[in-house]
């Protein structure tokens, strides 16, 4: 992160990315003078709610302002032709009117606003690949939308939709969609015990994710060790937390599943508490960069033989029938929610972007077997004997769930049959 004062003063001069947090009221005329340089702005956590004509700034590539006082999407956009992701979370936007955006976008993210309507206009963004709208207040998507085939990933939760945009089922490339919360969304609630939170010595951190923070805990009840999550706020970037944990309480028990054990009681926090799942598990992949947008990445060191991605394939897959049979799309079906051993045992986590559908729809499954393609082709592609009639079988699999045509991609059972 820089100053201000260090921009001011002529220090930051040929810089690719800058950051400023300093309580800013107005756009510092400054960052004008990077024009030829600047590529990734980010000026989240201030306090703006207008911007100048950003077009001077023709290298312009990510642009954040999360966290501000925005009420609208600036119209200041248009002419930066190599802006391709742009980042609005947690404003109090209300209004995104129609052709303000350079074509350009691939990611775009309004998350925790207060946007009813989108413009039809969004179906120009013909490049866009990864959209975050979760937490608004959104009636219905403009039937335009469908001219979004290279849209990939989705968050419609916590939204005022009153029905199932259909059309999304038929997208070809949408892999990773999330939609509970929604009016139209059946409310379930599942029981499970409960534990006082006082029942639970709470030790060290074990990770953190954008709904949790998960801690080793001893639990006095059970006599053992536990993962114990505290969920963070009531929305995060895939939807409710109530919605995930009803997910979670839903999965039942699976050996490709972390097992619940019970939720924290009264109403005050959210939390779950979990199997322990031993510290040789880690994860499989990481979450996607700026340059990837939508696929993971993984360790430069990442190498996997082909019996062992059959192995961790296999797993995912019975996992997925199992959610499957239950009517719950996981919604984020990417390696970087796998917890993986040496043994290639594994772990499907991470319920945040789950969503329950009406299971005579088979395309919410299909949809789901897309995410499972990417994730086989990204598994292939750091396979280390990379030869033999085997490989290029799960090759054509992976082809095969990948399909543009929603309805010709096998269901999950059919694949677990080819693995």
């Amino acid at each position: 992160m820089q100053t201000l004062s260090q921009l001011q003063s002529g220090q930051l001069h040929g810089i690719k990315k800058l950051q400023l947090k300093e309580e800013l009221t107005h756009f510092p005329e400054e960052i004008f003078t990077l024009s030829h340089s600047l590529e990734i702005l980010d000026l989240s956590g201030n306090n703006l709610c207008e911007l100048p004509d950003l077009s001077p700034l023709k290298k312009l590539k990510i642009a954040f302002f999360s966290y501000n006082d925005f009420k609208e999407i600036p119209s200041v956009f248009k002419r930066c032709e190599n802006l391709y992701m742009l980042g609005f979370k947690a404003n109090k936007i209300e209004c995104f009117d129609e052709d303000i955006l350079p074509l350009s976008i691939s990611w775009l993210i309004l998350t925790d606003n207060k946007i009813k309507e989108l413009p039809r206009s969004i179906g120009k963004l013909s490049l866009l690949q990864k959209c975050a709208l979760a937490g608004n207040e959104i009636l219905k998507l403009p039937l335009s939308m469908k001219k979004c085939r290279n849209l990939e990933l989705l968050r419609l939760s916590a939204n005022n939709l009153e029905e199932f945009p259909s059309f999304l089922l038929t997208l070809p490339k949408l892999s990773w969609l999330a939609f509970s919360g929604n009016p139209f969304c059946e409310k379930v609630s599942y029981s499970l015990q409960e534990h006082a939170y006082e029942d639970l010595d709470i030790q060290e951190l074990l990770g953190e994710g954008a709904s949790g923070e998960i801690y080793k805990a001893y639990s006095k009840t059970m006599k053992k060790e536990v993962a114990f999550k505290l969920f963070k706020g009531a929305v995060t970037s895939d939807g409710y937390a109530k919605d995930e944990m009803n997910a979670y309480m839903s999965t039942g028990e699976h050996e490709g599943l972390i097992k619940v054990l019970a939720k924290l009681q009264g109403a005050n926090r959210l939390g779950l508490i979990l199997e322990l799942i031993p510290k040789s598990f880690t994860n499989l992949g990481l979450p996607p960069s700026l340059e990837t947008c939508t696929r993971d990445t993984f360790k430069d060191s990442a190498s996997f033989s082909l019996e062992g991605i059959i192995t961790i394939l296999k797993a995912i897959c019975t996992a997925a029938i199992h959610l499957h049979s239950k009517g719950l799309m996981h919604g984020d079906l990417y390696a970087h929610n796998i917890l993986v051993n040496e043994e290639y045992k594994s772990y499907l986590g991470d319920f945040g972007a789950a969503s329950f559908y009406d299971t005579s729809k088979k395309e919410y499954e299909q949809l789901e077997v897309r995410a499972f393609g990417c994730l086989m082709q990204d598994l292939l592609n750091l396979c280390h004997d990379k030869e033999g009639k085997k490989y290029f079988n799960l090759k054509s699999l992976a082809k095969n769930c990948m399909q543009e045509n929603v309805q010709n991609r096998p269901l999950f059972q059919a694949v677990f049959t080819e693995l």
